[in-house]
């Protein structure tokens, strides 16, 4: 039952209805277990928090900073600031120094908490660039300190200021409290490398609540796992819906560990982006062709199946043929159950997935096996959710769903999508000029993306600032052509490039376990992954299977030629954003001399 308070006040809300009802569960690597958290103690960390802010003087409206992967400390932290009117700003696990530098002193930052050894090391090495930073706060004790470290202490050292001194003040600041007050700054990593701090304010998480209660079926009894970070919009407003519905989170705390704790948890629900899935789709293929022929053909048959089912009938809220519903049924008794148990999604719900482009592919290939993957569309500047799909309605493959009750969409003349509502940013912070460029005169928030409306479905076609237009006057929308690539179990990344160009091709790095396997078992020696990637067996190999993977792209839209890299995109080398996304004049900039020489040797050797 949604408790749609503010969110200063939730903690200890929700305590007083669940009392030792467990509220959380993070695994003590130490102890190699799941250890839990109550609403109660819950209440009194975020209560803790407030009153050691207050011990260290923490103003009505002040930044801190929280720069940690999930940890359960994130959560106390954030719902500890909101209690005394302060502003939280979560920083990526991953972000680099230079990032940390900016967001502190665009954020004016006095204190900043960090997570383990990595987040303590980036941050006290750019201390001295933090103009306003007084206090860093280590969540993990093991960390290991700088002799010359004169800011940090511990999170319990930190909780210990908090002394019932502090009570009535916080009383105070808590009775203060309005919707209209900023909650959250979340500073977008960008794809061009201008970051932006949005600005969420608590009228916007009520309205995103409240929007999301009437279409998101979750129930107290429901485990969710958190898999995304917290500084990511899509799951922080996921989780914090969650904990306005009473459920209980699971906090995954090292991101290479979640298939081992879905497995161990076996979670409802998840928010996930869709890279997650198509790995779980490559995963199921590949042990699909590493069968025998016997198990392999049940395997097939009955994904075939589930996606005629769920394709032609389900999905359009039709009723199946006898003969196929049947079928259907068997499979759902049978391999359909025992491949989600694998996974640990035997007792999944719903799983929304967003972020990124999803290939029809990994959508329909979830639905068949009884995976509800729930699409979905929005920013950090709409508080996440824009449109999902709706488990009462029908949903067309490649659909972003429908809009939320409570957010107006409009398509513009030149065919972008425009957000009209409670939950869109007020703007960016303290970039005036920015927020003035984000809107159209009448009020409506500029997304960036293009887009259609159909039957009550909204529908992505892409990126307006990613739109290539080749020499030919083509327009080409790489984000959609990627997705498709991307589902083959042999690519690990792709870029495309289309830009001023004749026709298309891409950069793609290679699943390198599956490729190697590959060559092992054709026999194909190399010395070097720098060879592999130009052994012609493997370019045969790899442009027949996307060939077929864009049979029904347009010829002008198809990727003609590729070059295989032996490194990966990282966040590292500025190509990756912290959320993962490619930025693409990095990845074109860094390899233009082998694009070109790409595009120069297609030119000599082939007829376009």
């Amino acid at each position: 039952m949604l408790n749609n308070a503010h969110l200063a006040l939730l903690p200890e809300q929700q305590a007083k209805t669940y009392g030792e009802k467990t509220v959380l569960i993070y695994r003590d690597y130490d102890l190699g277990k799941w250890l839990p958290v109550s609403w109660n103690e819950f209440a009194e960390k975020a209560a803790a928090v407030s009153r050691a802010l207050l011990a260290l003087g923490v103003e009505r409206g002040e930044r801190i900073a929280v720069f940690s992967q999930n940890k359960p400390e994130c959560l106390f932290t954030s719902f500890g600031g909101y209690g005394v009117r302060a502003v939280t700003i979560p920083f990526y696990a991953t972000s680099s120094g230079a990032q940390v530098a900016y967001m502190m002193n665009d954020g004016e930052v006095r204190c900043l908490f960090v997570g383990e050894q990595s987040q303590y090391d980036t941050a006290i090495s750019t201390a001295s660039q933090c103009h306003q930073l007084q206090h860093i706060i280590i969540f993990d004790s093991r960390v290991q300190r700088r002799d010359d470290d004169r800011l940090s202490m511990t999170y319990d050292e930190f909780l210990q200021l908090g002394t019932a001194q502090y009570a009535d003040e916080l009383a105070q600041r808590k009775s203060e409290a309005t919707f209209d007050d900023i909650a959250d700054i979340l500073y977008t990593s960008g794809t061009t490398g201008n970051s932006k701090g949005v600005i969420l304010t608590y009228k916007m998480y009520h309205a995103a609540f409240q929007g999301n209660d009437a279409t998101l079926p979750i129930e107290t009894s429901d485990i969710i796992m958190n898999f995304l970070p917290y500084t990511h919009v899509f799951e922080r407003g996921w989780s914090y819906l969650c904990l306005c519905e009473g459920a209980q989170l699971a906090v995954n705390l090292k991101p290479q560990d979640v298939v081992k704790s879905l497995q161990e948890v076996r979670p409802m629900c998840m928010a996930s982006v869709p890279r997650f899935w198509e790995k779980v789709y490559q995963g199921v293929q590949e042990k699909i062709a590493s069968s025998g022929a016997v198990q392999c053909k049940v395997m097939q048959t009955a994904l075939d199946v589930g996606i005629r089912y769920w394709r032609d009938y389900a999905s359009r809220g039709l009723a199946a043929p006898m003969g196929l519903r049947m079928k259907y049924k068997l499979y759902d008794r049978t391999v359909y159950p025992l491949l989600r148990k694998t996974l640990g999604l035997e007792r999944g719900k719903f799983f929304p997935t967003a972020g990124a482009a999803v290939s029809p592919e990994v959508e329909t290939f979830a639905h068949a096996v009884g995976i509800y993957m729930m699409v979905g569309y929005g920013l950090t500047e709409s508080t996440a959710t824009v449109s999902n799909d709706n488990m009462d309605k029908p949903a067309t493959i490649g659909s972003i769903g429908r809009p939320m009750p409570g957010v107006e969409v409009k398509i513009s003349d030149e065919g972008e999508i425009l957000l009209k509502g409670d939950t869109i940013t007020p703007g960016y912070y303290k970039k005036p000029n920015a927020t003035r460029e984000a809107f159209t005169d009448d009020g409506w928030f500029r997304t960036g993306d293009a887009g259609y409306m159909q039957n009550g479905e909204l529908f992505l076609k892409e990126r307006i600032k990613d739109l290539y237009k080749t020499s030919n006057g083509k327009y080409i929308a790489p984000q959609i052509i990627e997705a498709k690539l991307a589902v083959d179990r042999f690519v690990e990344q792709c870029v495309v490039v289309a830009d001023k160009r004749k026709f298309v091709t891409a950069l793609i790095v290679p699943d390198y376990r599956a490729l190697e396997e590959f060559c092992m078992k054709e026999g194909i020696i190399y010395g070097s992954r720098e060879e592999l990637c130009k052994h012609p067996r493997v370019h045969k190999m790899l442009a027949e299977r996307l060939s077929t993977l864009q049979q029904d792209l347009a010829p002008y839209e198809q990727v003609k030629h590729f070059l295989l890299l032996p490194e990966p995109f990282t966040m590292d080398n500025g190509e990756l954003t912290n959320t993962l996304k490619v930025r693409r004049n990095v990845v074109v900039e860094r390899y233009a001399k082998e694009i070109d020489e790409m595009y120069a040797e297609a030119e000599r050797n082939f007829a376009h």
